[in-house]
């Protein structure tokens, strides 16, 4: 069902127009224009032809000014945001004063980053549309007229966002309702500023027949895309479309994209692969002249995490070898760069079988082209092991040629290593790996093995790769666990079968781990005495020796370390 725009539109413009600062520094806006017929198409500024070189904006707005000479040192004429509020128009003024215009984005929900927030109504939902119609009508106003503005983009990967929320047919009404908002944001936008055109940004070409169906006010269309955006091109021509597109994200492949290493893991590309992804995806939307205006590569940040050491072109601010990439493609002068160390592979002996807690060396095949001495640095992520992106910059000894010797993490599970080289000239290269963590060997023999366990409680449904029954905490696989249900106290217990004497017990625990617990045993599971006390444990491995024997061995918990339950891949117990 086509939804049309509401009637109190006028009144509502009004409104928001009445809400701006009284005052405001703005230099003349541009008139931006997309011209042309089907097929044909140009952006033009002020009546000049332009081709957006862009890339996405990730520092804080704050920090524009500084950074907007290195953008044109690239041969960047465009920055693209998410989001414009109150804190934009340093990012603005910036950009105008150096000759860049910004693609000014607005959140709305469900999105890919900050404005994601959760599962609206579209169909129902007329307070949330209003309240973003009066904030879009509000920020348009307040800078259609600075110079730095080139366009407004409506929404990020919404449409596809939407599969997270609903299904079947409501899916489809909420996906045909939400691009019918998007087109009553454009008509709103239109009519307050005529003179910058106006898109929306999914992360799919399988947006674009919504868009061509319900969203006609759009001028163009917007896509992320990264392994797949040499294929945009077909899908536009195939599609039918009567406006032009740009492309708003694109780079190297992302996890979600690339195969798994030997630990199940995404196998990230390495330096040079990840320039030669920027170079392609240049290469592709520069293939459809007159259909494809640009595009802003993913992305001109300084985060410093998993993700940014993967896309960002300046993590930390240091350059990666896919920042001179960029400049590359966009006519930037690169013959005079010092250019970074490039880091081909990063090894470990035996990555599927690190030992907790014990020193590791790692190898870093590293080459500077410029010749310059390289410094190394050592980070941790557990991405992988509880969600956490963060890096953890880790006490390293060069041995020299390469070779630097760490301490393994401590806790089991599949960890990312990174190796930053430091060329001592504002340039990085990053060589990284997974290793499997496993814990430390224990003499003697695991008497639980396959032995029959039973637990208090345990998750039986599909939650976090469950049902995570007692059994998994002793098949010898660290890839299984038992969870319990997210209260306390609870216990887990293993029947060894005959009474037997032990001198040793290692928990393996999960993220979700035991601060205080006991370890009992017993002769005819009626009567129990306590071998060993933890209180205010840390999880990870638990290892302690032991003095005692029994037929069954108990671990019994009564606090837990998170809010969640219990969870433990093996309950090793050693005769």
């Amino acid at each position: 069902m086509r939804l049309h725009a509401p009637m109190a539109l006028v009144a509502l413009v009004a409104a928001a127009t009445a809400l701006l600062p009284a005052t405001q520094a703005q230099a003349a806006g541009s008139v931006v224009k997309v011209t042309g017929g089907q097929g044909a198409w140009q952006l033009t500024v002020n009546g000049s032809p332009y081709t957006i070189k862009g890339v996405t904006w990730g520092p804080s707005p704050r920090d524009a000014a500084a950074d907007m000479p290195d953008l044109t040192s690239m041969g960047v004429n465009t920055v693209r945001t998410w989001g414009t509020d109150a804190t934009s128009q340093p990012l603005f003024d910036a950009a105008a004063a150096n000759g860049i215009k910004v693609i000014a984005g607005f959140w709305l929900q469900p999105g890919g980053g900050p404005g994601a927030g959760g599962c609206v109504d579209y169909v129902n939902d007329a307070a949330y549309k209003s309240s973003q119609l009066s904030a879009i009508t509000q920020w348009v106003t307040a800078y259609k007229d600075n110079a730095g503005v080139l366009m407004w983009d409506v929404g990020n990967e919404s449409v596809l966002g939407m599969q997270n929320c609903y299904s079947g047919a409501q899916l489809e009404q909420e996906r045909d309702a939400y691009v019918s908002f998007v087109d009553q944001a454009a008509q709103a936008i239109h009519g307050i500023d005529p003179n910058h055109p106006v898109t929306s940004t999914d992360a799919w070409t399988g947006a674009w027949p919504y868009f061509k169906a319900y969203a006609p006010h759009l001028d163009l269309y917007a896509v992320n895309s990264y392994q797949g955006v040499c294929g945009i091109k077909s899908d536009w021509h195939n599609g039918g479309y009567t406006v032009p597109y740009i492309v708003t994200e694109s780079g190297p492949p992302g996890e979600w994209e690339v195969p798994n290493d030997a630990n199940g893991v995404p196998l990230e590309p390495n330096e040079q692969q990840s320039a030669d992804g920027y170079t392609n995806a240049w290469n592709c939307v520069e293939s459809d002249p007159g259909v494809s205006l640009g595009a802003t590569m993913f992305n001109y940040g300084t985060e410093y995490d998993f993700g940014g050491l993967w896309f960002n072109l300046i993590p930390a601010g240091e350059r990666q070898l896919s920042y001179y990439a960029v400049k590359k493609a966009y006519g930037g002068d690169t013959s005079h760069d010092n250019t970074p160390p490039v880091v081909s592979s990063v090894t470990v002996p035996n990555p599927s079988s690190v030992v907790a807690g014990q020193p590791l060396t790692l190898t870093a095949q590293a080459t500077d082209p410029n010749g310059d001495a390289i410094s190394y640095e050592v980070l941790y992520s557990s991405k992988y092991v509880d969600g956490d992106g963060g890096l953890t910059s880790q006490s390293s000894t060069d041995l020299g040629g390469g070779r630097l010797q760490v301490t393994a993490p401590s806790k089991p599970g599949v960890w990312k290593i990174f190796v930053k080289a430091h060329d001592g000239h504002g340039n990085v290269g990053v060589g990284s790996l997974s290793v499997r963590v496993v814990p430390p060997p224990v003499s003697g023999t695991n008497v639980a093995l396959g032995r029959p366990t039973t637990a208090s409680s345990f998750e039986s449904d599909g939650y976090g790769g469950c049902p995570c029954g007692p059994a998994d905490a002793t098949d010898g696989d660290l890839t299984t666990r038992w969870a319990s249900d997210w209260s306390d106290p609870q216990w887990l217990q293993v029947d060894l079968g005959t009474v037997t004497a032990l001198h040793h017990i290692q928990l393996d625990w999960e993220s979700a781990y035991g601060k205080d617990y006991t370890i009992q045993v017993s002769n005819d599971g009626q009567t129990w005495q306590t071998i060993h006390t933890t209180t205010g444990g840390d999880g990870g491995i638990d290892d302690f020796d032991v003095s005692g024997s029994g037929r069954y061995v108990r671990l019994d918990a009564t606090a837990r370390g998170t809010g969640y339950g219990y969870s433990l891949y093996e309950f090793g117990v050693y005769s």
